[in-house]
């Protein structure tokens, strides 16, 4: 992907001049279910939901698998129907839209496998544009150069021939999120764009749907497991939390009030909020000195806590054990009972100290 962008040429209104972003009111989401005698029962996942996804800022949906999320994208898109309040979208109820503004107005990728038949990535990208070319179908210049950009934007322009079936799900991927934004839309709703992309990958579609969000006053939200890069990234969070309520505001406002920790913690994984990382949750079997420069000391800490082991505070006279670090990956281990050890790398050590 490129973090390089060029503007779209299709003519389109000054975002700025468009009404805000998307809220709901009082929203319950699930479903509603027919009992054998015909008679409806609604089932709620998710209640009393007042949420706010601002112009210009990419809000994130976290929680643990089956907390709701893809109900809640998918209610808020106009696939299920609420089961009770409203959703608003640039201050207009959506029940009340018709479907062809609705299309000009809300762009969606959801997790859904498409059938691309005989299209190819360009066309297939293609078919965002169509809530743009009236009763005709046919794309002007402007169009082509809407497509052209969306595809660049994700880093699929090199893609653009070739055969929308042979795409990896990767790959596959990409071109829809570019096909939502060939859309041109007002709000995007996203439901795990990142799930089939590598690392780095992952990384530079997030930060493009923020700089997206921020550089056309789009409203984005996206749901995501990939929860460390989330915090670091999105100006807002929904988090739905094990007793299905949903907590909002900054990343820094959930971590510090201890919601994510409450929603994610496990019995051998914990979130640390000073890193913003999870960390295994382990009973150290013993501590140890280490004597190392502070760019070594973080990755010995990972490698010992694999093994039990706990990094001791300087002249804590529970550390039975140190580790000295002596340059180009050389340490030297000394035990207990005075003996020594010296090994070469952090896995030479871990096996050694896994034997001590």
């Amino acid at each position: 992907m490129t973090d390089t962008m060029t503007e779209p040429v299709t003519d389109t209104a000054d975002r700025q001049d468009r009404p805000e972003g998307l809220a709901t009111e009082g929203l319950a989401v699930g479903y509603r279910t027919r009992s054998p005698r015909g008679r409806g029962a609604n089932r709620a996942v998710l209640s009393g939901l007042n949420l706010e996804a601002r112009v210009g800022e990419l809000t994130v949906l976290l929680g643990p698998n089956g907390a709701g999320k893809s109900t809640l994208l998918r209610t808020l898109c106009g696939l299920l129907p609420p089961l009770d309040g409203r959703i608003h979208i640039g201050g207009a109820d959506l029940a009340h839209q018709p479907p062809t503004t609705l299309a000009r107005r809300l762009a969606v990728v959801l997790t859904d496998r498409v059938d691309a038949g005989l299209l190819s990535v360009r066309e297939l990208a293609g078919l965002g544009r169509h809530p743009h070319t009236g009763f005709t179908g046919r794309l002007t210049a402007a169009d082509h150069a809407a497509v052209a950009w969306s595809l660049q934007a994700v880093g699929a322009g090199h893609l653009a021939d070739r055969p929308a079936a042979e795409l990896s799900d990767g790959e596959r991927q990409r071109v829809l999120t570019a096909r939502a934004l060939a859309q041109e839309p007002d709000v995007l709703l996203l439901d795990e764009p990142t799930a089939f992309l590598d690392v780095p990958s992952r990384v530079a579609l997030t930060v493009l749907l923020r700089d997206l969000a921020r550089d056309k006053g789009l409203t984005v939200v996206v749901s995501t497991h990939d929860l460390e890069l989330a915090l670091r990234v999105a100006d807002a969070v929904w988090l739905v939390d094990r007793e299905s309520g949903v907590h909002a505001g900054a990343p820094e406002d959930l971590i510090r009030s201890g919601a994510v920790a409450a929603a994610f913690d496990a019995d051998h994984l914990a979130f640390d909020a000073v890193s913003g990382t999870f960390g295994l949750r382990r009973t150290a079997r013993a501590h140890v000195a280490v004597d190392a420069p502070a760019d070594v000391l973080p990755l010995l800490e990972r490698a010992l806590a694999r093994e039990g082991l706990a990094v001791a505070a300087p002249g804590d006279p529970a550390a039975t054990t140190r580790v000295s670090w002596g340059g180009a990956d050389r340490l030297t281990l000394t035990g207990p009972d005075g003996q020594v050890a010296r090994v070469l790398g952090f896995q030479e050590l871990t096996r050694t100290v896994r034997t001590w």
